[in-house]
């Protein structure tokens, strides 16, 4: 199977310009319309240049076009969005263990990372933190055609306080003066930080708004930034246009991000009534990995995961998986994020089932990973969509994932932008 994937990928990806010049008419048994949540019978699409030109009967009634894609008894939907996701990051590498990893070595496991996220039927993801802004040259090489992985929408290095989680290197003692590339302490570093990682190719702002627990020494509730200087961060970073998500599990550092008008917030593991209105009330977006405890609490230890860590995730997991339910009983919006990189990836999909076990309908994990994360990226209608003018980004499952998530956790087809990379 794996060489297989390898293989058609090889083939499929050196045709690229001659597929996306194609006229092509895909068919198959049903299709997820992810925006009424409903399953619609027999569907066409009409793709050309990359791009749906034509649905239903429009493209069953177009004259023959260049090439017929049949997915037989299959049920197509469009490609999945992982609003969070470490694509240089491996799993198998956590705690002490990253102080041996360089940050060419990292690019280079991003490489085969992206490949295996894509062929697991992600073909957009957001990348919420990398070093040497790694991020940047894999999304660049993966929009030039030189690697296959998703479409790819990076942070850079994420920005925030000395010691802080996702900012600072806490590993090291004192006697190696190490400082993490991301710290910024004060409005005005903030704001230099946020103009450094825009002038070197990121697309949006990561920070971190409360401690974390993958960092060694920070708590996991305690908040980062004060609220002027993450009011500081945002103001600067939505003048440029560019969104800002806030790593934040703690209840204080979840509101302070709240106030200063973070796009999304990453984690909401100890959000309150407070916040959860104050996220409704902004049309904030949450982004909640209620699947990633269950690798770190089963595996995370054999992977080099510190012993702080596990306490501190022990305090987090189930915590978040009941506010996840509240937030969205409470009808605050959701998106699909699932952390990938700390546990392994193209494993993302996981993720879908545990968000319908605790209070999604299927419909709705399956907007989460779809046309609501399209729309928190500002790109709604251009993906996570299968309607006219949408890219070509279509994936495919064998059966009902209506009735049954997990069938995409195997896809059987993957198509990006026109050009299939998976056909099981």
């Amino acid at each position: 199977m794996r060489l297989k994937a390898i293989a058609a990928t090889l083939v499929l990806a050196m045709s690229t310009t001659a597929a996306n010049a194609e006229v092509v008419r895909l068919t198959a048994a049903a299709m997820v319309d992810v925006e009424s949540g409903e399953l619609v019978a027999s569907p066409a699409l009409l793709i050309e240049d990359g791009v749906i030109v034509a649905t239903g009967a429009e493209a069953r009634d177009a004259e023959a076009p260049d090439r017929e894609v049949d997915l037989g008894d299959a049920t197509i939907l469009p490609g999945l969005i992982d609003m969070h996701v470490h694509l240089t990051s491996r799993s198998d590498i956590h705690g002490y263990r990253q102080l041996a990893v360089s940050d060419v070595r990292a690019t280079i496991s991003g490489v085969a990372a992206a490949e295996k996220t894509l062929l697991a039927g992600f073909t957009t993801v957001r990348n919420v933190g990398a070093s040497a802004y790694s991020d940047v040259a894999l999304r660049d090489a993966i929009a030039e055609g030189e690697i296959p992985g998703p479409r790819m929408i990076v942070s850079g290095p994420p920005i925030g306080i000395t010691g802080g989680h996702c900012s600072d290197d806490n590993l090291l003692p004192a006697q190696y003066d190490s400082t993490g590339e991301g710290v910024a302490d004060g409005p005005w570093a903030a704001r230099a930080m946020v103009r450094k990682n825009r002038k070197f190719g990121a697309d949006l702002i990561k920070t971190c708004s409360t401690g974390g627990v993958l960092s060694k020494g920070t708590k996991v509730g305690a908040p980062q930034y004060s609220l002027e200087e993450l009011s500081a961060l945002v103001e600067e970073a939505h003048s440029h246009g560019m969104k800002v998500a806030s790593h934040a599990h703690g209840t204080e550092g979840i509101l302070n991000a709240l106030k200063a008008g973070v796009d999304t917030i990453e984690h909401a593991s100890f959000i309150d009534d407070k916040g959860i209105a104050l996220a409704r009330r902004n049309g904030t977006y949450l982004s909640m990995d209620i699947y990633v405890t269950e690798f770190i609490l089963g595996e995370g230890e054999a992977a080099g995961i510190l012993p702080e860590s596990l306490a501190k995730e022990r305090t987090v997991g189930q915590t978040q998986r009941r506010n996840f339910e509240r937030a969205h009983d409470a009808g605050v919006k959701m998106v699909y994020g699932t952390d990938a990189g700390v546990y392994p990836h193209g494993q993302n999909a996981r993720q879908l089932s545990r968000m319908a076990r605790f209070g999604m309908t299927s419909a709705e994990a399956l907007q989460a990973a779809t046309v609501n994360a399209a729309e928190a990226l500002g790109m709604g209608g251009e993906v996570g969509t299968l309607r006219k003018g949408a890219s070509a980004d279509i994936i495919a499952v064998s059966g009902n994932p209506l009735e049954d998530l997990t069938l995409l956790e195997e896809v059987t087809f993957v198509m990006k932008e026109g050009v299939v990379y998976k056909q099981d």
